[in-house]
């Protein structure tokens, strides 16, 4: 079976979700690498939440998959109220977000303009990096992680920024490619 994923915005102590949105809002599908390419709406959308001026900036995100052991209480089933879910306009084409993801809570960070692009596609690190439950599920990510980059930025603090940050910051080289003769 398939696994699903939510973005959610979590409290300061992690345990709980204060915002989360669903891809078929935006018309995507809920699976990983059915959403996770740069350009694609539904992420951008969840970039500028995360951006300076965004109502998620300065909170832990997590990418958080219908399999995953979330061992602090299931995050996935707090994002079935809609108590909390938010649907924010989607971002347009021509909106220019930052190129810069950083993870402020482990000091690196990925210049997105260096994701390498493979047919035209190139995979948008932040749903891989911040995700929890991957490889549980079909459509999953199932290429190679010699780094062990996936969900290794999971409910940390994630902004984008169109500076690249200086003073103690290490930049991460995000390289992933799907394989894509896994199914």
């Amino acid at each position: 079976m398939g696994q699903y994923y939510k973005p959610c915005a979590l409290s300061e102590d992690k345990k709980q979700v204060v915002g989360w949105m669903y891809t078929h809002d935006y018309g995507n599908g809920l699976k990983l690498m059915e959403h996770s390419y740069l350009e694609n709406n539904f992420v951008r959308t969840v970039e500028k939440l995360i951006s300076p001026d965004g109502e998620w900036y300065g909170k832990p995100l997590v990418w958080v998959g219908d399999y995953s052991d979330d061992y602090e209480g299931n995050l996935y089933a707090q994002c079935s109220h809609d108590t909390n879910k938010i649907v924010p306009e989607e971002v347009s084409d021509d909106f220019k977000l930052g190129n810069y993801l950083v993870n402020h809570t482990k000091k690196q960070y990925v210049d997105k303009t260096k994701i390498p692009n493979e047919d035209g596609w190139a995979i948008h690190p932040l749903p891989l990096l911040t995700c929890e439950g991957n490889g549980q599920g079909g459509g999953d990510f199932f290429g190679e992680d010699p780094n062990n980059l996936i969900g290794s930025w999971a409910r940390d603090i994630i902004t984008v920024e169109s500076v690249e940050p200086l003073f103690d910051y290490t930049e991460i080289v995000f390289d992933l490619k799907e394989n894509r003769y896994y199914y």
